[in-house]
């Protein structure tokens, strides 16, 4: 069986140029494997410094009133280091507008990043009101990367008694299998339901099966639902009356309620091809092993998992079969076996073949937090040996990595101090970032004026430019985040940028 250890999420407080990491700070469970961040800038934050001691946050689920709800979120202050004033300064929908905009699909420095902001802690926006607008984007980016859990809570947090607010709710607990919950809200308030649908699917789970028929007798009538919901929800309340009628074509874009009705009425709709948050379906027990395998690279990949999850369904018993994702599962088995037993040499001849496994499903990143910190306890040699230093400066520890081996680029970023020329071009883009880049005259200005959490969000969208070949925006987007005392995301996302192939 695989390793199970809980790891921490890392927090740092560095200021640009500074490489003293402060104690891994322990936050939620779904987010332990995430790194939060500390900022140190004087001219736009007075908040106190950030506790050096390990903290556990108290979250609980209370509901807010309307005004302010753009300020809920999970991480205080005292856990992420972000100020109070992140988003204060910046109009609502500009930042809505950049969340939704923001893909991190191929950076796990980002990722990270991302899932602290969208899920700290910070007053609204001067012009918020009462739209909900930024913590409709949180939600919306949440569960585009399949981070269900985390939305689910936040919208807790908010209290969902609003109607765009119940919708997303309702919408994440049908992802999550948890429709009763939802449907125990609806049916004593159904002026927040968010279709005629939704009504009768749960007038009928809560046995009102009269109620349901007539309210879906009412809902054709006036035109409010689709043919395939009728046909759906008809299926769902009168099995027999379909009894000998042919499959129903299967939708291209089904709404978490389609997708549970074909689910119940013995008609399940295959993940691979929807988007991302319907792979938490095919977690659950009463899935295949396949797949709950694809489905876990699919969420680790972002990370929507933790990695000692990843690792479980990996591990939890012996592919049957080989090809594609068996082949993977069989050489992560293998290197995991010799990394329980502590055997040097079979570390060596399993090391390669498990790290290309994990390329290929591009849960690197994972991969490293798990084994880095035993890779690092053993004497390899040849390949091993260099693919371990790699796996290990991608993991939290890539400055303890860079103490040991060749005095190389990589051994001089993870230090914080890399040459100021490079061997190649990406080389030298992170180079001058490290090396005296200034940060872009716009972001200055918005600094200025207190736009904080605006200029991150822009920074980190020039990153994804840098990863798409824009050099200049690399250099760039990294200066800023040092500037900002965000150098662990900048040297994490210098590391990924030269030794992870995320060219998009």
């Amino acid at each position: 069986m695989g390793i199970r250890r809980p790891l921490l999420a890392l927090t740092t407080a560095l200021a640009a140029g500074s490489a003293t990491a402060q104690a891994p700070l322990s936050a939620i469970d779904w987010l332990s494997q995430t790194p939060t961040v500390a900022l140190d800038v004087a001219p736009f934050v007075e908040e106190p410094p950030v506790d050096q001691g390990v903290t556990t946050p108290e979250v609980t689920v209370s509901p807010l009133g309307n005004v302010g709800r753009d300020a809920v979120g999970l991480l205080p202050s005292s856990v992420t280091g972000l100020p109070s004033a992140l988003w204060q300064e910046s109009p609502a929908q500009t930042l809505a507008d950049r969340i939704t905009d923001l893909r991190v699909e191929g950076s796990p420095a980002m990722q990270a990043l991302l899932y602290t902001l969208l899920l700290a802690e910070a007053n609204p926006p001067q012009d918020a009101g009462q739209a909900d607008a930024l913590l409709l984007a949180r939600v919306d980016k949440l569960v585009a990367l399949g981070a269900i859990e985390q939305a689910n809570a936040l919208l807790e947090r908010a209290g969902p008694n609003t109607e765009t607010l119940f919708q997303r709710w309702f919408d994440v607990t049908l992802l999550l299998g948890e429709e009763q919950r939802a449907c125990e809200a609806l049916n004593p308030a159904p002026h927040l339901s968010p279709s005629y649908a939704a009504r009768v699917f749960c007038l009928a789970r809560a046995g009102d099966w009269t109620a349901a028929a007539l309210t879906l007798e009412t809902a054709n009538l006036l035109g409010l639902l689709t043919l395939e919901e009728d046909a759906l929800l008809l299926r769902f309340l009168d099995p027999e009356i379909s009894e000998g009628e042919p499959l129903l074509v299967t939708p291209n874009d089904p709404t978490p309620l389609t997708f549970r009705l074909y689910e119940a009425i013995g008609e399940p709709l295959p993940t691979t091809s929807l988007p991302r948050p319907f792979a938490h379906a095919n977690l659950r027990s009463t899935s295949g092993w396949k797949a709950q395998l694809e489905a876990a690279e699919r969420l680790a990949s972002v990370g929507a998992l933790p990695e000692n999850r990843l690792l479980g369904i990996y591990t939890e018993r012996q592919p049957a079969a080989s090809g594609m994702i068996w082949d993977r599962v069989d050489a992560l088995q293998d290197f995991d076996r010799a990394v329980e037993a502590g055997d040097t040499t079979a570390v060596e001849e399993t090391l390669a073949a498990a790290w290309s496994a994990a390329q290929q499903a591009r849960v690197e990143v994972p991969f490293s937090r798990i084994y880095g910190p035993v890779l690092a306890d053993l004497s390899l040699n040849g390949v091993a040996q260099v693919l371990a230093r790699e796996i290990q400066l991608l993991s939290p520890a890539y400055e303890v990595a860079a103490q040991s081996g060749p005095r190389d680029f990589l051994a001089g970023l993870a230090r914080g101090v890399p040459p100021r020329r490079g061997q190649t071009p990406e080389e030298q883009a992170v180079a001058e970032a490290f090396n005296g880049a200034g940060v872009p005259q716009s972001f200055s200005h918005k600094l200025a004026r207190g736009q904080l959490g605006e200029v991150i969000l822009a920074a980190m969208a020039l990153y994804e430019q840098g990863l798409s070949g824009d050099l200049r925006a690399l250099t760039e987007s990294l200066a800023t985040f040092r500037a900002l005392g965000l150098e662990d995301t900048a040297r994490q996302a210098a590391l990924q940028v030269l030794l992870l192939d995320r060219r998009t």
